[in-house]
């Protein structure tokens, strides 16, 4: 298999180019403008919880809807209320609240879990795609025990990182960066420069394990 992730959840390549810009070397990539929904914020640490209305049935949210947990089996489709905010096909969830501007950072605590994404994604992205998989969302994954970048289906090795039980993301929309955070040191693990056009919601892909996420947090010292 020539990618990390496993065939069945990826689309065909989109055959866009997608750079990638490590901690020393960073290159641009320019994606099209979308639409957006919830409310938004333009300012700096972003609180959010997870949306219900996006929860693919497969996954159940707990702790006041600050974290998900994927059952195997999840729920009869037909048993979630039918709305089109929801994911019908991937186990995705997004955050509540929107960015339209400023610099925001979140934690996420992973439990027992060797398959996810997290990230940032246009808030009016296609619910028929999985995040990563298209142009209006970007990620950061772990499969097969190694770390990606991920946008339109393209894949990029982030190396020189285990499995943290915690990692951060930090997104400046303006500057245009998505950050993965190591919270130890701290320090940036990988860096990604795309140029936001429409809203951004908190992105997560989840096919075992759990998820809590850790938002209204202010960003450690020494990253800028």
């Amino acid at each position: 298999m020539a990618t990390p992730v496993r065939a069945a959840r990826l689309c065909l390549l989109a055959g866009r180019r997608v750079t990638s810009l490590s901690v020393r070397h960073r290159r641009a990539v320019c994606l099209p403008q979308r639409r957006c929904y919830i409310s938004s914020s333009t300012g700096n640490n972003l609180q959010f919880r997870l949306d219900e209305r996006t929860a693919h049935s497969s996954l159940d949210l707990f702790k006041k809807d600050t974290g998900v947990i994927y059952r195997i089996l999840g729920l009869d489709p037909s048993h979630v209320q039918d709305n089109p905010e929801r994911f019908r096909d991937w186990a995705v969830v997004f955050g509540d609240q929107k960015i339209s501007g400023g610099r925001h950072y979140w934690e996420v605590t992973v439990k027992k879990s060797g398959e996810f994404r997290l990230g940032v994604a246009e808030a009016q992205m296609s619910r028929e795609d999985c995040v990563g998989t298209n142009n209006s969302s970007w990620v950061f994954g772990y499969a097969q025990r190694k770390w990606f970048f991920m946008t339109s289906n393209k894949i990029v090795p982030v190396t020189l990182v285990g499995k943290p039980d915690r990692v951060g993301i930090l997104v400046d929309y303006d500057a245009g960066l998505l950050e993965l955070v190591d919270i130890e040191k701290p320090s940036i693990i990988h860096s990604i420069r795309v140029q936001f056009k429409a809203p951004l919601c908190p992105a997560f892909g989840l096919w075992d394990g759990e998820l809590l996420t850790h938002s209204g947090l202010e960003e450690p010292e020494g990253l800028k």
